[in-house]
């Protein structure tokens, strides 16, 4: 049965619509506190949100329908994705719960669950709890009681992330500009960098409800390169709402982006002699989506590369199976398996920073050998899908790009998992043939699937 709550990171829509509807909310957290009952751990909860102006009161409700069913929440507060996870397996806590819509615009917001485990709830999990919600809605009280941030927690979280450098100031003489997207960075990461020596010129830190994400963070680099250039910054950085995810700035106004933060850190690791990997020596887990020119640098390391569907959850996933330590996203995503079992931006953005000091090299530098193919993505709407073995048009002109390109290219077709799109990438040696390639596939696919 098709799932009508639950996506790919949880329940996620308009604040104030449905999925996100205060009767919904209402009966998620009932659903939640039957299923923590259920499973014989700790009736406890922590619950984390980032800035939107809707978490105040999404997490309200969900207190209010696990506190039906005899379970604690403790709140934390404005926090972190990735510090809901540390502190849900670090705690004495069922789970976790972050409100937050990442990347999206204020309107949105989202609700997580994750593990005690510190990992996303298993897909049958989710089945289970969204049955429960849809058979079991009733009224939410009118005025749910405000939740009192707890600021341990945080304090917990940043202790641990401070504790992964051994030295009392590990990024001491370090000037680093960085923007928080008004997001669950805002308060956390300025005051980790500060505790730990940096030099700081933060810009995106003002969250007022309404800003998170507007014309800053990871989403817009461009205010970011340009506070690098102004205050002669050895490095920038910027998160996404929920901070899982950062991207990065060098001096020259170069973005560096996951992938070249993959090469940077999976050098470092293989020298230390602690980048995972089982049958075939040290690996490095990113998806489709990464460059050519990273798996051809990583190789010349003496690194393989491992390919995944688009999503951290499916990185994750073969970083388990395959005992990689790293693993990643073009986008940001980041996850550092010794570390945190999630993709943690502020933790991706300590490590950078303390590698270009470690160093003694520009973060330009570290990524030495990374040759960047041009690379393009063009999204078709679609009236309809149909596998693309039944698109013979499509097919030859996918055949006729692969032979051209030979070694020096790749293409990749494939239909989007929530929206009537199909995805277009092609990848090679020039821009020019890139952008020849990618119109055809894109033409083949309008004149057979095309919307009207």
């Amino acid at each position: 049965m098709a799932r009508q709550l639950f996506g790919t990171d949880g329940i996620r829509g308009v604040a104030g619509q449905p999925p996100l509807d205060q009767a919904t909310v209402y009966a998620a957290g009932q659903a939640l506190g039957e299923w923590v009952r259920a499973s014989g751990r700790e009736p406890s909860v922590v619950i984390g949100m980032d800035t939107r102006e809707s978490g105040s009161w999404i997490s309200a409700l969900l207190a209010a329908g696990l506190e039906q069913h005899g379970v604690s929440v403790r709140f934390a507060g404005v926090t972190t994705t990735p510090g809901v996870a540390y502190l849900a397996r670090t705690g004495s806590f069922a789970a976790g719960i972050m409100i937050s819509a990442s990347h999206n615009p204020y309107q949105d917001n989202g609700i997580k669950v994750i593990g005690h485990s510190g990992y996303k709830l298993p897909d049958d999990t989710e089945e289970a709890i969204e049955r429960s919600i849809l058979s079991s809605r009733t009224p939410p009280p009118p005025q749910p009681k405000a939740l009192e941030v707890d600021s341990s927690l945080d304090n917990q979280y940043l202790d641990y992330l401070a504790s992964i450098l051994a030295s009392a100031s590990p990024l001491a003489g370090l000037n680093l500009v960085m923007d928080c997207a008004n997001g669950a960075a805002s308060g956390l990461a300025p005051e980790l960098f500060t505790r730990l020596g940096a030099r700081l010129h933060v810009i995106g830190a003002s969250p007022n409800g309404r800003n998170i994400n507007l014309n800053c963070g990871s989403l817009h680099l461009d205010a970011l390169r340009a506070e690098v250039t102004a205050t002669g910054g050895a490095l920038g950085v910027a998160f996404d709402g929920d901070a899982d995810r950062a991207l990065f700035v060098s001096p020259s106004g170069r973005i560096i982006d996951g992938d070249a933060v993959l090469l940077i850190m999976a050098r470092r690791l293989l020298a230390e002699g602690r980048l995972g990997g089982n049958n075939g020596g040290p690996l490095v887990v990113a998806t489709v989506m990464s460059n050519l020119g990273l798996e051809r640098a990583l190789a010349a390391s003496g690194i393989r590369m491992l390919r995944t569907p688009v999503g951290d959850r499916y990185v994750l996933e073969e970083m388990l199976r395959t005992g990689a330590t790293l693993g990643g996203e073009q986008s940001g995503h980041v996850i550092f398996l010794d570390h945190a079992t999630t993709g943690d931006g502020i933790l991706t953005a300590l490590l950078v920073a303390h590698a270009v000091l470690a160093e003694g090299k520009p973060i330009d530098v570290l990524t030495d050998g990374l040759l960047v193919y041009p690379q393009l993505l063009v999204n078709v709407r679609v009236s309809r899908k149909r596998a693309l073995d039944e698109l013979p048009s499509v097919c030859e002109e996918i055949r006729a790009a692969e032979a051209s390109f030979g070694s020096s290219g790749r293409v990749l077709v494939r239909f989007s998992g929530t929206e009537p799109l199909a995805r277009v990438m092609v990848e090679g040696p020039d821009q020019r043939s890139v952008e020849h390639f990618a119109g055809r596939i894109a033409d083949k696919i309008r004149a057979e699937l095309g919307a009207d």
